[in-house]
């Protein structure tokens, strides 16, 4: 199966031999160069990453794209999402969590200054929930209890400090009193 978005591509084959899906894979590759020759199209080998998915460990067949070996890797980025080779998401949410820590420190100065609440929630849906919750529907649903609590206390960070709330304030009451709704 071939997906394409804008300058982003992906080809997926399965089998339950690697072996077979990784020679389905090459014949696509063999047939790559000719087709991106007659559209004008490039395509960067170096960027190219090949990722087994599953139970098997090593592959033994090496994947070539105009003479280039492929690499082999434990996990991809396709469209700002990270897969793993087991689908466990872990990678995507370590990225998920260190950008908007990354974005919550940028603006924890305008956070805890004396603004109104009303423009406190929109920067944070603006600039920290929109890295919290990109492509979401993708990955949310292979997380595990323990990721979605991790992503949950970067949201309630974020509004606690919007609420400027005490230790003691329970985190449901800020998400309800402020109308956000839980990650």
């Amino acid at each position: 199966m071939l997906a394409l978005y804008a300058n982003d591509s992906a080809y997926f084959a399965s089998s339950r031999r690697a072996d077979l899906a990784a020679k389905r894979v090459q014949r696509v590759f063999d047939l790559l160069p000719e087709w991106l020759d007659k559209w004008k199209m490039a395509v960067n080998v170096s960027k190219t990453a090949a990722l087994l998915t599953g139970s098997q460990r090593n592959m033994t067949d090496q994947l070539r794209l105009r003479g280039q070996a492929i690499e082999w890797k434990t996990c991809v980025r396709h469209l700002g999402v990270h897969i793993d080779r087991l689908l466990r998401i872990i990678s995507q949410i370590d990225h998920v969590i260190q950008m908007s820590r990354a974005a919550r420190a940028k603006l924890r100065p305008i956070l805890a200054f004396r603004l109104l609440i009303k423009t406190k929630l929109a920067i944070y849906k603006c600039y920290i929930r929109s890295r919290l919750t990109y492509a979401a529907l993708a990955w949310y649903a292979l997380c595990s209890k323990l990721q979605r609590q991790r992503v949950l206390a970067q949201q309630n960070i974020v509004l606690r400090v919007i609420a400027g709330a005490g230790w003691y304030v329970k985190n449901d009451v800020i998400s309800r009193d402020l109308r956000v709704e839980t990650i």
